[in-house]
């Protein structure tokens, strides 16, 4: 019995097979953010501009998984590249900025995510993207797409960082300049900036952000669409200040990378706050297979199918990728975080099982 389920996981594990990238080049972008480019396996690596990538790694005596945006535009770059920003503490972004180098080979999920957007030739769009720190990887990919797809496309961004030496990209967004002085227009805004600093100040307000937005407009000729991605203090004031000013929701484009709603709900749960969640058993689907699976009222569906030996697939853990997305076929679970998915999925019965906390006794969630 043990070996038939122990084949049943190998064979699961094979068809959610995992992409082998060797590093090409790691670049360091500021003092503690570097790219690394990856070479193109065989075959090609194909995803969109703004998509990520979620790196596997033994860390600790552990699996762990992490998310990174891609910052190259398959349209332009020949090697896919993410951008990895140290976080105080990171395990994983404090490895990637020490310990690797060209020549490593890294487990990548294949590219997931939907901040993008298709591109025409005959589009005249102005695009209007606001990044704060290091939500500059996805969009610098955007931006190289928009500007070698669509000739009569502009493009006006708005980067808030720490100061000078904190520009991740700074070069590259320069070259981007030059190399489009009539159709590109970026906007640095620094919170704590050296004396010599002329240019905007001062952290992105509602009323700094309007005054952008407005010096930003054009005729009428061009359609805006907006894109943010950055810290969750800017993505807010930006979207608040679009909605006042009556831009449509369905061109706002919003990548977070971190939720503090689902790491809230998770505490609470860890500490036994659970606004009466209850220990349910629950069905998953998966590659043709059935497995049950009980959720204590701390654990959400992942966390619990991952214990049971499930290789459910997974990356940010928050409710923002994607990756575990499943339909829900029968009863009703409660989201900490449903920002990943559209209006449409959910509409559909779509759910993220890694927030996803049953409320019935008859969940039944088939992973597509």
């Amino acid at each position: 019995m043990f070996n038939f389920f122990k084949k049943k996981k190998e064979e699961i594990k094979s068809k959610n097979s995992y992409i082998p990238l060797k590093v090409r080049e790691v670049v360091r972008e500021t003092s503690d953010t570097v790219s690394i480019y990856f070479e193109q396996p065989e075959p090609f690596l194909e995803y969109k501009p703004g998509q990520f990538l979620t790196l596997i790694m033994d860390l600790g005596g552990k699996e762990q998984r992490r998310s990174y945006s891609l910052c190259t535009s398959p349209f332009v770059d020949p090697f896919p590249g993410i951008a990895v920003k140290r976080v105080e503490g990171g395990l994983f972004s404090n490895h990637l900025n020490d310990n690797i180098f060209p020549g490593k080979t890294i487990n990548v999920v294949k590219p997931l995510g939907n901040f993008t957007t298709e591109f025409h030739s005959k589009n005249q769009r102005h695009f209007i993207m606001v990044a704060g720190g290091s939500g500059i990887t996805p969009i610098m990919g955007i931006m190289k797409s928009v500007l070698v797809n669509e000739p009569n496309s502009i493009i006006t961004l708005i980067y808030s960082s720490r100061n000078e030496e904190q520009i991740i990209f700074k070069n590259s967004l320069e070259m981007l300049k030059k190399g489009n002085p009539d159709r590109l227009k970026i906007i640095h805004n620094l919170s704590q900036p050296s004396e010599d600093w002329t240019g905007p100040k001062g952290r992105l307000n509602r009323d700094s952000f309007r005054q952008f937005v407005s010096n930003a407009e054009y005729e009428q000729r061009y359609e805006e669409i907006y894109f943010l991605c950055g810290p969750d203090g800017i993505m807010n004031t930006a979207k608040e200040v679009l909605e006042e000013i009556g831009v449509p929701e369905e061109r706002i484009h919003h990548e977070s990378f971190f939720s503090a709603s689902a790491q809230q709900a998770h505490d609470n749960a860890v500490a036994g706050i659970n606004s009466g969640i209850l220990t349910r058993d629950v069905k998953i689907l998966l590659e043709g297979e059935e497995f049950d699976v009980t959720v204590s009222p701390d654990k959400t569906v992942l966390e619990a199918g991952l214990e049971s030996g499930i290789n459910m697939p997974y990356s940010c853990q928050s409710g923002l990728c994607t990756a575990c997305r499943g339909r829900l076929l029968s009863g009703e679970v409660k989201m900490d975080e449903d920002a990943g998915l559209s209006t449409k999925e959910k509409e559909a019965g779509y759910v993220l099982c890694c927030v996803s906390r049953p409320l019935t006794d008859d969940i039944k969630i088939t992973i597509e």
